[in-house]
């Protein structure tokens, strides 16, 4: 299987994980030796905002958004560890560059240079990524587990959270109304 690196992983509605039930991923990494990394963009942590983490970190921001900037939950590994992906606009030494749309920086300098208005243009914050062993995100694909569509900026830094599913969905010509929740083989 070719690299599935910058593309969205759109889950089945049989999907049962509570943790990926209608979750929309965006894979950042994606190798057959290395396995799959990638974070879902379509669920907050309820009420937490980045200006919790700004106060744990003791970060000042120099203005207040006019609405809070929710927190992600990634993903289920490594739940306390935070992540930003973003516009490639903002670089700093460890951000990794994913095609022409978006980066990947987990450092505490870029929560310091958005506080100060100078992060990138675009960008969404996870705590916990997504993760497959080698082999096993493809075997979760033949099983008819997952979608894929590919990823824009758009839908994943603006689209309303509660539609990204459907707009993703509709990104490969699917309408939710038409996919089993049974799988079975031809």
């Amino acid at each position: 299987m070719a690299s599935l690196t910058g593309q969205l992983l759109i889950a089945m509605p049989q999907m049962q994980d509570p943790f990926f039930a209608r979750s929309v991923v965006y894979l950042c990494a994606h190798g057959q030796d290395a396995g799959t990394m990638g974070f879902i963009v379509n669920r907050t942590i309820e009420s937490f905002t980045i200006d919790k983490i700004y106060a744990q970190l003791d970060i000042a921001p120099q203005m207040s958004a006019d609405t809070p900037q929710l927190v992600y939950f990634g993903g289920p590994v490594a739940p306390g560890q935070g992540f930003v992906l973003h516009s490639p606009d903002y670089r700093e030494e460890g951000t990794q560059i994913i095609g022409e749309e978006f980066a990947l920086t987990a450092s505490f300098d870029i929560l310091r240079a958005k506080a100060k208005g100078a992060g990138p243009r675009q960008c969404l914050l996870a705590l916990g990524y997504s993760g497959w062993a080698p082999g096993q995100l493809e075997s979760e694909i033949k099983a008819n587990g997952w979608l894929l569509a590919p990823a824009d900026s758009e839908l994943v830094f603006h689209a309303p959270d509660d539609s990204k599913w459907r707009r993703a969905l509709a990104k490969i010509g699917i309408s939710p109304e038409n996919l089993s929740g049974d799988t079975g083989f031809a």
